[in-house]
């Protein structure tokens, strides 16, 4: 037997160690190859979807397929319940959608709390796995990897969960995998929950905008409900001294207040149809038929007057019982004015004007409207958005959506509008309507 003078006792001989080196380099080659190709699914399956169900979805298939395990789920945490929900879960017996656990309980809420990921040979062995998760859904959870999903302020806002490996155990490599996969995914998850919160935002502007509008248009309800009630009862305390001449003008009056809700209840649904196809991008057919502009106007008036007169506000109208009858669409009309009166109610000081004035126009076979008011005026910057897709509000919170509106109901008339401003002064817009929409000879 020959012994290597280089090599001590107990030493292993250097083609065996050389073999080792080999195979832990292989390894670590391996492991990194298997890491380059997670990122590479990873980014390539969230790079096209933003939506937080398919980001959820995505990311768990590919967590799953990257380390050959059985089930997984994402948890996001709720704060105002202080819980993690089951935003998704996939693969065998998955947890039902929106299952809840508190943040600080179960495996799950202990990464979620210290932020550090856990590697689990065996969850009957850790007194943190909670039994009732497998009971719910029949589920036997031998192994598992939890690893928090962080903002990249390392706050954590949820926990990825992978169970069961299908050949062998969940281990350290696989933690290394899942770790790539879990910071691409929550940082993809936190860009869709700040788009659903933007989303959100502006969904409640609208309808703050859309409620203010319901409140104006209901004031003529309400008060033609309360001049009803204060008529019946009238009637009913008279009932048996009543003269002819006063149920006469008691009919009448009731007649006409009937009316003015009829009108007003129908307003609303008018109203509410043209701001939902508006923020839906949709549009009705236009109804076109012959009528004046004053009866709009009139209209508009009726519906605010109230609203102005308590705000200490004149409503004035000029010229317009003299302009020819046009081929228009009264409803859409109707909104038009409507938002340009009612957003100027909100600019005016007490004791101010809106004005609402026309002429003829028979140059360009049409007619010229101005809607002006004494208000506070808009910033060159607010102005020159109005009747742009990045239109601005001069409403804190407001979205813009009333001007859209305006100027689609003016495409619609074929017509044109702009508006002149000045801080302090007051805001004037003017439209131009032609007499007829489809006359090919106009030239507005």
């Amino acid at each position: 037997m020959f012994l290597d003078p280089d090599r001590s006792a107990g030493e292993m001989p250097k083609p065996d160690r050389r073999r080792v080196a080999r195979r832990l380099e292989d390894q670590r080659l391996l492991r990194r190859e298997r890491e380059v190709k997670a990122a590479y699914r990873i980014t390539s399956a969230l790079s096209e979807h933003l939506a937080l169900d398919e980001l959820a979805v995505k990311a768990l298939q590919t967590a799953l397929e990257v380390v050959n395990a059985e089930s997984g789920s994402i948890l996001l945490a709720d704060q105002a319940s202080r819980q993690l929900i089951f935003q998704h879960s996939i693969g065998t017996s998955p947890v039902p959608f929106r299952t809840a656990i508190a943040w600080d309980q179960g495996i799950a809420g202990s990464v979620f709390q210290s932020g550090k990921p856990v590697v689990i040979a065996d969850v009957r062995k850790d007194a943190r796995h909670l039994d009732s998760v497998d009971k719910l859904t029949g589920y036997h959870t031998r192994d598992l990897i939890a690893l928090p999903l962080k903002r990249w302020e390392g706050e954590p806002i949820g926990v990825l969960e992978v169970l069961n490996k299908r050949d062998g155990c969940l281990d350290e490599d696989d933690l290394a995998i899942l770790t790539i996969v879990s910071a691409i995914a929550a940082t993809s998850v936190e860009q869709a929950l700040l788009h659903r919160e933007a989303k959100l935002a502006e969904v409640a502007r609208i309808v703050g905008d859309i409620g203010h509008d319901i409140k104006n248009l209901l004031m003529p309800v309400v008060c033609g409900t309360e001049l009803l009630e204060s008529e019946v009862k009238g009637l009913l305390a008279d009932s048996s001294s009543i003269s002819t001449n006063r149920a006469r003008a008691s009919f009448d009056l009731c007649t006409e207040v009937i009316g003015m809700v009829r009108n007003s209840t129908r307003r609303i649904q008018d109203h509410v149809k043209e701001i939902a196809d508006c923020v839906k991008g949709l549009s009705a057919p236009p109804e076109f038929s012959a009528g004046s502009l004053s009866t709009v106007v009139e209209s508009v008036f009726e519906t605010l007057r109230r609203v102005a007169t308590e705000k200490g506000i004149k409503l004035q109208a000029q010229g317009l019982e003299s302009l020819p009858p046009i081929m228009r669409d009264e409803r859409r009309l109707f909104n038009a004015f409507y938002n340009l009166v009612n957003n100027a109610i909100e600019e005016v000081p007490s004791g101010g004007s809106i004005m609402v004035s026309g002429r003829n126009d028979p140059a360009r076979n049409g007619i010229c409207l101005r809607v002006a008011d004494t208000g506070r005026g808009m910033s060159p910057e607010v102005r020159d958005s109005l009747f742009t897709v990045h239109a601005k509000s001069r409403k804190v919170g407001g979205t813009g959506l009333g001007t859209k509106i305006v100027k689609d109901v003016v495409d619609i008339h074929g017509g044109t509008i702009a508006v002149e401003s000045t801080v302090g002064v007051g805001t004037t817009f003017e439209l131009f309507l032609p007499l007829n929409p489809a006359d090919p000879a106009r030239n507005p």
